[in-house]
């Protein structure tokens, strides 16, 4: 801007020389005004061109510390967006374990509640075993010579008497429990019965209890004749 001012200047005064040249000395005083006028006019729109431009300059100078400006604040919210995005992806993640998490709990509920199910009814079966048991206790002294105990661990003692004719006291003992799959298993037999595991197999099989106690018997007298 300051050398088109300069370059303006000098072809001024080219022009002011070709003026003179041309008209001649007798027009000095008339053109002395009006070359002063015409330097007073030039130096007025040089100094308002030259205020102008450096508004201008300014003004772009401000506009760039604008942009500058604009620039990082884009890179501010590009940074926040960013940190956004993690949060919610953190978020999600949470979500999803969370509802693993749920999903876990639920199942290990319904699968306790199903074991607490099973127990129960192995519970109430084991229940009615033992009242089945109780119920001919009575019939099975009376005509049996039985006598029935319960003792530790929730066993039943059958001790039969009357077997040996030669020692009619003599006790023949057999030992019953319930396993903890709700079967009759036999825990002891004095003395011992080579078909003890048969007859626990049919007992079982058939869940027959008047049968075994009768066949236990039976063993029991054949093995006094022996």
């Amino acid at each position: 801007a300051e050398d088109e001012v300069t370059l303006f200047e000098r072809d001024m005064k080219e022009f002011w020389i070709q003026f003179k040249i041309s008209y001649g000395t007798e027009q000095n005083n008339q053109t002395s005004a009006l070359r002063d006028l015409c330097k007073e006019t030039i130096e007025a729109l040089t100094e308002k061109w030259s205020k102008k431009l450096k508004e201008e300059d300014l003004m772009i100078d401000k506009i760039q510390e604008y942009n500058n400006e604009i620039l990082q604040q884009s890179k501010y919210v590009a940074e926040k967006e960013e940190q956004l995005t993690e949060i919610k992806s953190k978020l999600n993640q949470e979500e999803e374990q969370q509802k693993n998490l749920t999903d876990s709990i639920q199942e290990l509920k319904e699968e306790l509640m199903k074991k607490m199910e099973i127990k129960s009814s192995k519970n109430k079966a084991a229940k009615e075993k033992v009242e089945q048991v109780s119920k001919i206790k009575t019939l099975f002294e009376e005509h049996l010579g039985l006598e029935m105990r319960r003792i530790q661990d929730e066993q039943l003692q059958f001790i039969f008497r009357h077997i040996d004719h030669k020692d009619p006291d003599k006790p023949y003992i057999c030992t019953l429990s319930i396993n903890e799959q709700g079967d009759y298993e036999v825990t002891a037999c004095t003395p011992p019965l080579d078909c003890i595991a048969e007859l626990q197999l049919k007992l079982r099989e058939t869940n027959n209890f008047s049968a075994f106690v009768a066949n236990i018997r039976k063993a029991f007298t054949a093995l006094s004749y022996k």
